[in-house]
Parts: structure tokens; sequence; C-alpha cells
């Protein structure tokens, strides 16, 4: 929910570490991609040499000299439909019947197929089978997207798999 007095800290690291390799399981070459907002609205970010800094928030972000990175940081539209009324009726309907559950060796719950379709079908609707709704509609986040080159990420091999962090700044 958040608005146009929102902002991104200064206090924060904003990380994304992308590993690459030969094949899957392989050992792998780590790359950090590194952002920090300086001031409300300025932002530097690297990826080893590449660097940009600036006010990434017009529509366009910044774009390093190469046009090897990209970024933009600011206000979005939640673009995650979710039903949360359909969700709240779906777990009190779970927890409702947790006591009579049985369970496979690996502690999933055995459902009968009729039970299963109708926990589905209430994810898929409002409150009584009501169509779904998307809750969040018109909420807004605050959106960090980084575009980046491959050949700045994949010293290690085209195998690529990345997570993201933060961190105090120093």
């Amino acid at each position: 929910f958040a608005s146009v007095d929102s902002a991104f800290s200064d206090a924060v690291v904003y990380a994304l570490h992308v590993g690459s390799s030969t094949a899957y399981g392989e050992t792998q070459t780590q790359t950090p991609v590194l952002c920090q907002f300086y001031a409300e609205d300025m932002l530097e970010c690297w990826v080893g040499d590449e660097y940009i800094n600036g006010n990434p928030s017009d529509t366009k972000g910044l774009m390093s000299k190469s046009g090897k990175l990209k970024v933009f940081a600011g206000l979005r539209d939640d673009p995650f439909f979710f039903e949360l009324t359909g969700f709240q009726e779906t777990v009190k309907a779970v927890v409702a019947a947790a006591p009579d559950l049985e369970f496979d060796e690996q502690m999933c719950p055995l459902l009968p197929p009729e039970t299963s379709a109708a926990l589905v079908k209430q994810l898929q609707s409002g409150a009584k089978g009501v169509a779904a709704s998307d809750t969040f509609a018109g909420a807004n986040v605050l959106s960090l997207v980084v575009q980046i080159d491959k050949s700045l990420v994949n010293a290690g091999g085209p195998l690529l798999s990345a997570w993201a962090s933060t961190h105090a700044a120093k």
C-alpha cells in the first residue's frame, strides 16, 4: 500500500546475487548486483565495472553508458492478483478439517477428491462462491527493477540463478 509519500531507504543496500555455471549442480561463479539510494530520489547501482547513478523514477529509468545495465525504481500498481476473502475462507475450512485429516509418509494431508476440488473452488472465488476479485487492485508497491545484459553475469556459464537480499548500508 505504497503512496506518493513512500520512499526507498537510504540505509539499505539492495543486492541481487546472480550465480552462473555450465550445468545444474556445478560450482557457480557469483556476481553481485548492488543498488543503494544516497538521497530520496537518487540511486547508484553497479555490476562489476558497470555503474549508473541518478534519479531512477523516470519511466525510462537509468541506463549505463554501454546500455548493459538499466534500472527503474518507483511506484507501480501491485501486479499480484489475490482473492483475500476466498483465501481466508479456505484457511477456515482447512483449520476446521485439520483434526480429522490423515497424512502420508511425507506428512502431506490425504484429501478425498471432492474435498480437494471444493478447496480449489473456494480459492478461486470470494465468500460464499461469489466471483473472485482482486483484493489488491489499485494498491501500489515500490518497485526496484533491474535489467542486466547477460554478459555481465554469466562468467561461470550460461545457466543462471538469482536471489535477492537487503543489507544495512555502512
